[in-house]
């Protein structure tokens, strides 16, 4: 088969693509024909070997994927040959990577595609959907009439949660850098969209929401918890989900004084229940329109070192010219 992959942690550079053994199933793994996956943050972290994991080699990154069951494992109970499938968390904690042809995958990692769902808008909606899933229903339990802020109303995470907030009934509060991702942001749902480069945020916030806002989710990697706990209503929850490195000054007293809740996760760390509870409303909402991922462009597969440097240079660089996901096809 064909695979983008690594002999070993490096540059985007070092991404080949060329054949390799197909992986055959084992146990409870399924092996999907790959229809599409997508470029996360997280891949070109471990890829680089900026994050440091137990990764097979040579390596195929990649976490996330949609396409077809070719083959079941001996203990696979839960899909049949020939049905549409979409997954993720792959490419972590020892597991092989999705960017090739065929991936062979555990069933408790996958979740059934919706009819009316594209192998490219289910692999979209992978990962940043179960992430902003996780910290809105499990982890700040994001109730209706809230209100929600967010840095980044267009970027892939940041899409996400704008999107379930407004579903879930939340007043939504996001930002961006210029008027055509204002223009999205609004479109995704938000009640007020400000540019972060020419507006004060923090006094729009105020006029908006006077008595503070319920849920803070931050995408900064260096994140003002002075500001922050100024903008959080009493009792407020913030969601830290960036900054490995960052160690910025935390404003002790006014935090514990107002009630407020720290809540940091990483997606990869939760449970296959957890995240298959996540993907049911993810299938529920894609099937019924209400959720709509953004793809930037879709590349082929044998593309696969400029994607991860294109999304490099967004979230590295923070130039912020993606408007939504790189998918890429085989």
């Amino acid at each position: 088969m064909k695979a983008a992959y690594v002999d070993k942690p490096g540059p985007a550079d070092t991404i080949r693509y060329c054949d390799l053994p197909a992986p055959q199933p084992k146990g409870a793994e399924v092996l999907v024909k790959v229809g599409a996956v997508d470029v996360n943050p997280i891949d070109t972290y471990i890829r680089s070997g900026a994050v440091a994991m137990p990764i097979p080699l040579p390596y195929i990154p990649g976490c996330d994927l949609a396409g077809v069951v070719a083959e079941v494992g001996p203990t696979a109970r839960r899909f049949k040959i020939g049905d549409r499938v979409w997954g993720s968390n792959q490419g972590l904690l020892g597991r092989q990577g999705t960017f090739a042809e065929l991936a062979a995958v555990d069933e408790c990692w996958l979740y059934p595609t919706p009819a009316s769902c594209s192998d490219t808008q289910a692999v979209a909606a992978s990962l940043v959907g179960i992430t902003a899933n996780l910290g809105l229903v499990r982890d700040a339990r994001l109730r209706a009439g809230e209100t929600l802020f967010i840095h980044g109303g267009t970027g892939g995470v940041g899409s996400m949660v704008v999107q379930m907030g407004k579903i879930l009934g939340a007043r939504v509060i996001t930002t961006a850098s210029s008027d055509e991702k204002l223009a999205l942001c609004r479109e995704y749902g938000a009640d007020l969209a400000i540019n972060y480069k020419t507006g004060d945020v923090e006094a729009r916030v105020k006029e908006f929401a006077p008595g503070g806002v319920d849920v803070y989710w931050e995408t900064y990697r260096e994140p003002d918890f002075d500001r922050t706990v100024r903008m959080l209503a009493p009792r407020g929850r913030m969601i830290l989900m960036a900054g490995r490195d960052a160690r910025p000054p935390f404003p002790v007293g006014p935090f514990y004084v107002k009630g407020c809740r720290l809540i940091g996760f990483a997606m990869f760390n939760a449970t296959p229940e957890e995240q298959r509870a996540a993907a049911e409303d993810i299938n529920r909402w894609l099937a019924a329109g209400q959720l709509k991922p953004r793809i930037d462009r879709v590349l082929p597969l044998s593309e696969a070192a400029t994607a991860h440097r294109l999304q490099e240079e967004n979230v590295t660089g923070k130039d912020g010219q993606l408007m939504g996901k790189i998918v890429l096809t085989p």
